[in-house]
């Protein structure tokens, strides 16, 4: 069914009478707050940062600093998540898929949106710089300026290069989980980084095959929207070429051993394969397939990094 057969705005935008004087429970509030951080993405970005960490350290690094990098890399993420809810209300009121959204359902007002992002940029910043170093709190700092700024309000809504350039917000967390332990950037952080940022089109672009009603309702241009889907899906499968030879490359530049090279080019022809099936069958439900593989194969691969590591390190 297309967007334009069916109400733009159904009857769940407005939930128990919000906005019209109805008592918002302390707890659903918290819940919508914690909503605008997006907790999903968090888990995602986070679950790059430790193994990073651990390839620093060459083991287990101190406790103490995972969790301060934990907690700082969780406020900046969601700080810069929240602020895009707040740019990103009027078109959010128009896909389906984020209806539900706290700031379009009225729970939570967005000037008060607004003070709680900037206040999470700054206790991010403060956490990283007091219990890791400046260059992390920097990174952290960069990327959310990165993907309010660069991603949000400037390429989001008018370039079909959107989530590729916007994409490197994401792929920093890698940056920073490094120069919490080692105090600096080196090539093996810049190759997970060039991982992930190859990682971002493909495993976006499958869930916008999936939405593409909701994104060309709301005038956003995403590739696949904007494009013959021969084109999305030929860069798609270019991205997760790129993806995989740095993942191998990563092998000798950062010292790691057959545990790593055997999970990274078994997952990583999976991917492709996946791809090249996407390709041959174009439909949205195998991208959602897709999509969902890509969220397991960076989990999975991060997972035998670390595996490979402690092997590696007698740990």
């Amino acid at each position: 069914m297309s967007v334009g057969s069916r109400p733009l705005v159904p009857s769940r935008l407005a939930p128990s009478g919000l906005g019209h004087g109805t008592r918002r429970s302390p707890t659903t509030v918290l819940g919508g707050y914690i909503a605008l951080t997006k907790p999903r993405i968090i888990e995602l970005l986070l679950i790059t940062t430790v193994p990073t960490m651990i390839l620093a350290e060459g083991g287990w690094p101190a406790t103490r600093l995972v969790l301060i990098t934990l907690l700082g890399g969780t406020l900046a993420a969601g700080g810069a998540n929240a602020i895009n809810m707040y740019v990103d209300r009027d078109i959010d009121k128009l896909m389906v898929r984020t209806q539900s959204r706290p700031l379009v359902t009225g729970l939570i007002e967005p000037p008060r949106a607004l003070m709680f992002a900037v206040a999470l940029q700054v206790a991010a910043f403060a956490v990283l710089w007091s219990g890791a170093n400046f260059l992390s709190a920097c990174l952290a700092l960069s990327a959310a300026l990165f993907y309010v700024f660069v991603y949000t309000l400037w390429l989001k809504r008018t370039s079909r290069q959107n989530i590729v350039i916007g994409g490197a917000a994401g792929a920093v967390p890698v940056l920073v989980g490094w120069a919490a332990v080692q105090n600096n950037v080196t090539w093996a952080p810049i190759l997970l980084f060039a991982v992930m940022f190859a990682w971002t089109p493909p495993h976006f672009w499958a869930l916008a095959i999936r939405h593409i009603d909701d994104y060309r309702a709301a005038n956003v241009p995403m590739l696949p929207v904007v494009a013959p889907l021969t084109q999305v899906l030929r860069q798609m499968l270019g991205y997760t070429v790129v993806m995989v030879v740095c993942t191998i490359v990563l092998i000798p530049i950062a010292s790691l051993g057959w545990v790593y090279g055997v999970g990274a080019s078994i997952l990583g022809a999976l991917f492709i394969f996946a791809t090249l099936a996407l390709s041959r069958n174009p439909d949205p439900n195998r991208a959602m397939r897709l999509f969902g593989y890509s969220i397991s194969y960076v989990t999975l691969l991060f997972g035998v990094l670390t595996l490979d590591v402690f092997i590696r390190h007698g740990f």
